[in-house]
C-alpha cells in the first residue's frame, strides 16, 4: 500500500511538471509572436541589419528552445515512476559529438552573418564631410562638443576642468581653435547625414547607448573611440548610460534630437548665441 502511494505521488509530480513545461513553452512563444515587450523601430540602416541578425538568432535559438522543452516534457512523462526499478543508461557519444558540432556551426555562422553590420560602424571610417561631435562621459552627465565654424576642436587640458566654473571639459582658452567650440548637455544631428562621434570618458567607464540607433559604445578612460551613423528619421531619443558607473548611474542620461538640416543649423546658431 505504501509503495502504491509513493508511486502515485511520483506520477503526479512528473505529469504536473510535464504539463507545466508545455504551458510555459506556449506562453513564451505567444510573448514573442505578440511582441508584448519589443524594441522600437530602428532609425539607421545599421539598425535594420542588427534587427535582422537579432531575428535570425531568435528564430534559430527559439526552435532549439521549443524542441528541447517539449522533448524534456515528453521524457519526464514517458519515463515517470510506475514502481519499476531504476535502470542505468549509457550516454551516446555520437549524438554528443553531433549536437556539439551543430552548436559550433550555428554560433560561428551567426557571427559571420553579423560581421558586415559590425564592420560598417566600427571598422569603416566616416565619410569626408561627416558631422563631428565629441561625446564625453563623466559621473554623472554627458557633455557634447561641436567644433564651431572653423571645423576644428580646441585643445583640452585636464588641469583646466572646472564644471562649476563653466569649463567641464577643460578647454584651453589660449588655443584659438577652441574659441568657437560649443559644449552642450544635449546633442542634435541633421537627418540623413553621416555623423561621427568621438567618445571619451573623464573618470570611469561609461557607455553611450541609443536604442533607436541600435548603437552602444563604451566610453573608456584614456581612449578616444570613433563610431558613426546616419539617422533616417527625425525625433527625440534618449541617451542613457548603459554601464554601471557609480551611485548616480541611474540619473545619467541625455537626449539626441534628429532634425532637418535647416533646423539643425538654426539650433547650432541658437546654442552658440546662448553660450557667448
Amino acid at each position: 500500500m505504501r509503495r502504491k502511494k509513493a508511486c502515485a505521488g511520483s506520477t503526479t509530480v512528473a505529469v504536473s511538471l510535464a504539463i507545466f513545461l508545455v504551458i510555459f513553452t506556449a506562453i513564451t512563444l505567444y510573448t514573442f509572436f505578440a511582441k508584448t515587450w519589443w524594441f522600437p523601430d530602428p532609425i539607421t540602416t545599421f539598425g535594420r541589419d542588427i534587427d535582422q541578425q537579432f531575428l535570425r538568432t531568435l528564430v534559430i535559438t527559439g526552435i532549439v528552445f521549443v524542441l528541447s522543452q517539449l522533448g524534456l516534457a515528453w521524457v519526464i512523462f514517458r519515463y515517470r515512476g510506475r514502481g519499476q526499478r531504476a535502470q542505468h543508461i549509457e550516454g551516446n557519444l555520437t549524438m554528443e559529438v553531433v549536437w556539439t558540432l551543430a552548436t559550433l556551426v550555428l554560433f560561428v555562422g551567426l557571427g559571420v552573418y553579423a560581421e558586415r553590420a559590425w564592420a560598417e560602424v566600427h571598422f569603416r571610417s566616416a565619410v569626408p564631410g561627416a558631422v563631428q561631435i565629441e561625446v564625453t562621459g563623466q559621473q554623472f552627465v554627458w557633455n557634447f562638443r561641436y567644433p564651431g565654424p572653423d571645423g576644428k576642436f580646441g585643445r583640452l587640458d585636464p588641469k583646466l576642468v572646472n564644471a562649476s566654473g563653466g569649463n567641464p571639459l577643460g578647454l584651453d582658452p589660449t588655443d584659438p581653435a577652441g574659441k568657437d567650440d560649443l559644449v552642450v548637455p544635449v546633442v542634435a544631428v541633421p537627418v540623413n547625414r553621416e555623423v561621427e562621434l568621438l567618445i571619451r570618458s573623464q573618470d570611469v567607464t561609461h557607455s553611450f547607448f541609443v536604442r533607436e540607433l541600435r548603437l552602444k559604445q563604451d566610453a573608456v578612460p584614456g581612449l578616444l573611440i570613433r563610431i558613426h551613423f546616419s539617422a533616417t528619421q527625425t525625433g527625440q531619443y534618449e541617451i542613457p548610460c548603459a554601464e554601471l558607473c557609480g551611485l548616480g548611474h541611474y540619473r545619467m542620461r541625455s537626449f539626441l534630437t534628429v532634425m532637418p538640416q535647416a533646423d539643425y543649423d538654426k539650433w547650432l546658431a541658437d546654442q552658440a548665441a546662448a553660450n557667448q
